[in-house]
């Protein structure tokens, strides 16, 4: 804040600025280590953002002095809030990274196959074909889920 308490700095605008950019930057990166790091700072420049709405002064405590010279203690609030539930997000994170670097060795997230299918059909301009219904239900093959293999197995069918 500024020494006359009308408003926020540049400074800290610009680090708001910073944080963001950098954070969002990050988050469309492959590697979980990477959208982890974009996640910290996203979160990092939105609770400064949010403190930076806040009005300045003393501290919100009834009784040390008047009310008009009291800091807003709903954006303090808040951002104890954001802390914890960005805190929680990126330990979930830093957990799905671990695991994805533990089964394969690399924590890029890797193309969906649906995904590919439809570059591969937007390449060669492809409409997909349409499902007119009408198969009954089971008649679909896209639409049953075969039943598990230990069911089958219990019953005494073969396994496929």
């Amino acid at each position: 804040m500024t020494a006359s308490g009308a408003g926020p700095t540049m400074v800290l605008v610009l680090a708001v600025a910073v944080l963001v950019g950098c954070g969002v930057i990050l988050l469309l990166e492959r590697s979980l280590t990477r959208i982890l790091l974009g996640v910290i700072l996203l979160g990092n420049g939105v609770n400064l953002l949010i403190l930076l709405g806040g009005r300045p002064g003393g501290a919100p405590i009834v009784g040390t002095g008047p009310v008009e010279q009291m800091s807003d203690p709903l954006p303090q609030a808040m951002v104890l809030t954001a802390i914890v539930i960005t805190f929680g997000l990126a330990a979930f994170l830093l957990a799905v990274a671990y695991r994805s670097w533990y089964l394969t060795g690399d924590d890029e997230v890797p193309d969906d196959l649906e995904d590919r299918q439809i570059i591969r059909r937007a390449v060669r301009n492809e409409v997909g074909t349409v499902d007119l219904g009408g198969e009954g239900p089971n008649g679909d093959p896209e639409q049953v889920d075969p039943e598990p293999a230990r069911r089958r197995l219990r019953r005494g069918d073969e396994a496929c």
